[in-house]
This record gives C-alpha cells, sequence and structure tokens, in this order.
C-alpha cells in the first residue's frame, strides 16, 4: 500500500475522532407544545435530559404528554444527525463514509 495514501488515511481517522469527541460535547436543545415538554441530546444521539413543564401534566389526557414528548424527542434526535452530517460532511467533502452516521 502506498505510504501517502496510507498516512492520509491516519490522518482522516485522527479528524474523525476529534469530531466525535467534539459531537459528544456538544448538546442540541429541541422543544414541543410551546416549551411544555424540552428535551437536551449530544451530537452523539445521548439524551441529557428531557423538563417537562408542570403545566403539561394532566392525568386526564396522559397521550398528549406522550405525544409532546415523542415529538420533542423525534426533533432532539433530528437536529442532533444534522449537527453530526455537518461537521462529518466537512473533512468528508460531502462523501458518505459508512459507519459514521
Amino acid at each position: 500500500m502506498n505510504k501517502k495514501i496510507l498516512q492520509q488515511a491516519q490522518q482522516l481517522q485522527a479528524r474523525i475522532a476529534k469530531i466525535q469527541e467534539e459531537l459528544d460535547n456538544t448538546t442540541v436543545e429541541a422543544s414541543s407544545g410551546g416549551g411544555a415538554v424540552t428535551v437536551v441530546i449530544t451530537g452523539q444521539q445521548r439524551i441529557c435530559s428531557i423538563k417537562i413543564s408542570p403545566q403539561a401534566l394532566d392525568p386526564e389526557d396522559v397521550e398528549f404528554l406522550e405525544d409532546l414528548v415523542l415529538a420533542a424527542v423525534n426533533e432532539a434526535i433530528t437536529k442532533s444527525k444534522e449537527l453530526a452530517a455537518s461537521k462529518l460532511d466537512a473533512i468528508s467533502g460531502g462523501f458518505k463514509i459508512p459507519g459514521l452516521m
């Protein structure tokens, strides 16, 4: 194997590792129901917290709260994936590298 290609691959691997560490230390926030439910998630799609406003608690309408939590979690995951994709696209030149996302 060409030594230069191997060196470039190692540099790319190091940059990917750095970005993955940055993503693990970066959070995004999403909410639903006008802020009734707020989710904080890392760029690695790990949920850090879910906050529920007391006004969102209605024992007569549990389904509504479930829908709010689901919407906030899904939005947070989407934002986190977009963040990761933008950081990884910067080093991959837009190429989709299997196993990174």
